[in-house]
């Protein structure tokens, strides 16, 4: 017989599902409609709110972007947001499953690698009832086929009810998918399972994914106007090549003005004339700037033109208060031109007042610009400047779509810091890249880190303190610290300065080990070295804490306790089964393993629904997804001899079956035994 301690608990009312939530005082009447718009290689000093317009005060070049301004001015700046690396294909495959870099599969210089099919904004969000459209770049679909019907992670495979654009990564080096343009030959690009370059004669690919948005947004509205929609609008601009539309950005916007698809061959959107690749903004025809500067402020001009055109789209369709928009960028900014000469972000600073560039891990290289507008709900003119990361969105949206996030996730939602009922975000700011080349030797820089070996890079947050190695060739490495709050320009490291940041020190180097799991396509140095225990500072019993929860979830759901309530807690001796599983579908079982040796442990699993295992904040097993799902495996870890924090999430198959779950462990000396377990 299991002997059971029942702790009970007061059931609150518990937000289903079903629901639309919010923290704070301000509540959504119905989901939103959510445009996520990420631009390739803008860099944070690149908008004029953000640096521009101080440049433009010293009396040095600058350039505009006056409807991005407006924007932000309407909404909140995230001002320190960051990407999970400094480069493309990581970047955005984090974005879309809320996965940091520690957990994603997709990681460092893999581009055109597949998306793997589990969770992630798309999938999420058409659960909750969302129509789901991707217009502009992808790059995720993976290394092996010639198209659509052969790519393992094409978009309408991953989620996406709509796919228009770029497939492969370099495709988007070309901004006419139709011409040939310095060093580019024309590209292929996809509306849905057609390709399409053919028709796409004089089409500057900004103005042809704004077209074909404001297209999308407007047929949608009429067929389903009770339907929230979901876009992510992935422009491959101001990435090189160094392409420039053919003629002026159309006036007004909305319905009746600014671009327009037309969808004829040869005549697709309303801006396909002209001479390709000429049309320098009227403000930047100056004779002093290099053509290569004169060519990036027109593109990132025409990237807010574009944005402007949409945000009066969404007010002429009367649907701007319903609809929230993000804006922002998968790194920062790059320094090729692809055929136009040389180039560098360090005419306009696009990197403002920090160091580093695009595949740094400095802070001018992963701080991105973010601009978060929904009218109403996010109140105007603010700011937040708690470290966030593009992990973060994916638990952000499901909460505003009336959905627990899948346990899965490393991120937080960022809704408690948008509606104001929180100053501070509670998740974590990971962030790895590898690359084998140097730092840039810009003047601008400190002399330090000119021409620095970039190697293996990492990047942490804790008590708001960013932790940074570069080169890492072992976890002895020292990190350093820096207070990027008050100090962007990382200019003055805090490493070994007092008891506190020594204490730091270790503190970094200790979570960055209990926060990932090896990843055999992308090794790092510090990948064999042991997870390390934690010191409780309580008496311990044997036995594991499990809290019940009865909740309608096409996942295992990610709970908070804060804002969840357990209909009661129970003490089971070992992991096990829960006889009366079925009545309460969910499971949390949290608790320590007692280690009694340093050394390789394998965790096997057997279970007949849902898992997700977590010890300390490494994704440990993720059996939830039907896609991957195994029911059985095998996961292996290094662990320091001591006490580790575990949780567990099940969730049973369905309504009228128990949850089963079997979990033992291997390590030198013994086989598949039940984990030693300690409450």
């Amino acid at each position: 017989m299991i002997k059971t301690t029942l702790v009970p608990v007061f059931l609150l009312a518990i937000l289903l599902v079903l629901q639309t939530f919010a923290f704070g005082e301000i509540v959504a009447d119905k989901k939103p409609n959510i445009i996520f718009i990420l631009t390739d290689d803008l860099g944070y000093g690149d908008l004029g709110i953000l640096y521009q317009n101080q440049r433009k005060a010293e009396g040095k070049p600058y350039h505009s972007t006056p409807n991005l301004d407006r924007i932000a001015s309407e909404g909140m700046i995230l001002t320190r947001h960051y990407v999970p690396a400094p480069v493309c294909a990581p970047s955005r495959a984090t974005l879309l499953l809320g996965l940091h870099q520690g957990h994603a599969d997709i990681r460092n210089n893999q581009f055109d690698k597949a998306l793997p099919a589990n969770h992630n904004l798309a999938t999420v969000l058409k659960e909750a009832g969302y129509a789901t459209a991707l217009i502009g770049k992808y790059g995720l679909q993976g290394l092996e086929g010639t198209g659509p019907e052969t790519w393992e992670a094409y978009p309408t495979k991953r989620g996406f009810d709509y796919f228009f654009g770029y497939v492969r990564h370099r495709d988007g080096h070309n901004h006419y998918p139709a011409h040939h343009v310095a060093d580019r030959g024309p590209m292929e690009l996809y509306d849905g399972n057609e390709e399409i370059s053919a028709k796409l004669t004089g089409c500057y690919t900004t103005d042809l994914f704004t077209a074909r948005a404001k297209d999308y947004i407007q047929v949608h509205k009429k067929a389903n106007k009770e339907q929230p929609f979901f876009m992510y609008l992935a422009y491959d601009t101001p990435h090189a090549g160094l392409e420039i539309p053919s003629m002026a950005y159309p006036a007004g916007g909305g319905v009746s003005g600014g671009v327009q698809l037309i969808g004829e061959s040869g005549n697709y959107i309303n801006t396909a004339y002209g001479t390709i690749n000429s049309f320098i903004h009227p403000e930047y025809r100056n004779n002093d700037w290099p053509e290569v500067q004169q060519r990036h402020a027109s593109m990132v001009r025409r990237i807010d033109n574009a944005v402007g055109d949409l945000v009066q789209l969404l007010q002429d369709l009367a649907i701007d208060e319903e609809t929230l928009i993000v804006f922002t960028s998968d790194n920062g900014p790059h320094l090729e031109s692809y055929g136009y000469g040389d180039y560098a972000p360090t005419f306009f600073e696009s990197f403002a007042n920090m160091d580093g560039t695009k595949r740094d891990t400095w802070e001018g290289g992963i701080r991105v610009p973010a601009l978060v507008r929904w009218p109403g709900k996010i109140k105007q003119g603010t700011k937040n400047d708690t470290p966030s990361g593009f992990h973060d969105w994916l638990p952000t949206f499901a909460e505003l779509s009336g959905l627990l996030a899948p346990a899965n996730t490393d991120g937080r939602s960022l809704w408690p810091i948008l509606s104001g009922a929180s100053d501070t975000h509670g998740g974590k700011v990971y962030i790895e890249y590898q690359v084998n080349n140097n730092t840039s030797d810009y003047d601008a820089f400190l002399e330090s880190r000119r021409g620095q070996k970039r190697g293996q890079m990492q990047v942490v947050y804790l008590d708001g303190y960013k932790g940074i190695r570069y080169n890492v060739t072992s976890h002895k490495d020292d990190f350093s610290i820096y207070d990027t709050r008050n100090d962007p320009g990382e200019t003055s490291d805090l490493a070994g300065s007092n008891v506190t940041f020594q204490t730091l020190q270790q503190r970094m180097k200790d979570e960055v080990l209990r926060w990932r799991r090896p990843n055999a396509s992308a090794e790092r140095p510090y990948d064999n070295e042991p997870v390390p225990a934690v010191v409780v500072n309580k008496p311990l019993k044997q036995g594991i804490a499990v809290s019940k929860y009865s909740i309608n979830s096409p996942w295992v759901p990610f709970i908070d306790k804060e804002i969840l309530v357990a209909g009661e807690t129970v003490v089971l001796p070992k992991i096990e089964t829960i006889p009366d599983g079925k009545a309460n579908n969910v499971l949390v079982y949290e608790g320590f393993i007692k280690v009694e040796n340093t050394g390789e442990y394998a965790l096997s699993f057997q279970t007949k629904g849902g898992l997700v295992m977590h010890i300390h904040e490494a994704l440990v097993i993720d059996n939830d997804n039907p896609n991957l799902a195994k029911g059985s495996s095998t996961a292996t870890l290094i662990l320091e001899k001591g006490f580790h924090p575990i949780k567990l999430v099940t969730k049973t198959p369905n309504a009228s079956e128990i949850q089963q779950l079997e979990l033992t462990w291997s390590g030198s000396g013994f086989r598949n035994e039940d984990l030693a377990v300690y409450y």
